[in-house]
């Protein structure tokens, strides 16, 4: 296979996920949280209490949200309904590429 071959095989590469997941699991792996306002938040920390998430976010913002497969944010992250990253969070680009090109099947 030809060095060009490779490097289109490469971009073309999707992360799969199932779609009725658990927002803790969702999280744990994409580590972006979508606020109300459209932007889309790295986190810093995650921690599972019972049926509660504590998320510290990159931009010291602290978080209890309840873990569902329903939750707005979990539905967010499957639709891709965010406008522009947090500027204060500073969300690497090759982490928003790898989020662009997941798939939810």
């Amino acid at each position: 296979m030809s060095a060009n071959r490779r490097a289109k095989k490469k971009n073309k590469t999707k992360y799969v996920f199932r779609k009725r997941e658990k927002l803790y699991n969702l999280l744990k792996r994409i580590k972006l949280w979508p606020s109300r306002s459209g932007l889309l938040h790295g986190i810093k920390t995650l921690e599972k209490k019972g049926n509660y998430i504590k998320l510290e976010l990159h931009c010291d913002k602290v978080l209890k949200v309840k873990d569902s497969k329903n939750s707005r944010a979990a539905r967010w992250l499957r639709n891709k309904r965010m406008v522009k990253p947090c500027p204060e969070c500073q969300v690497p680009d090759w982490k928003l590429d790898k989020y662009s090109k997941t798939a939810f099947k």
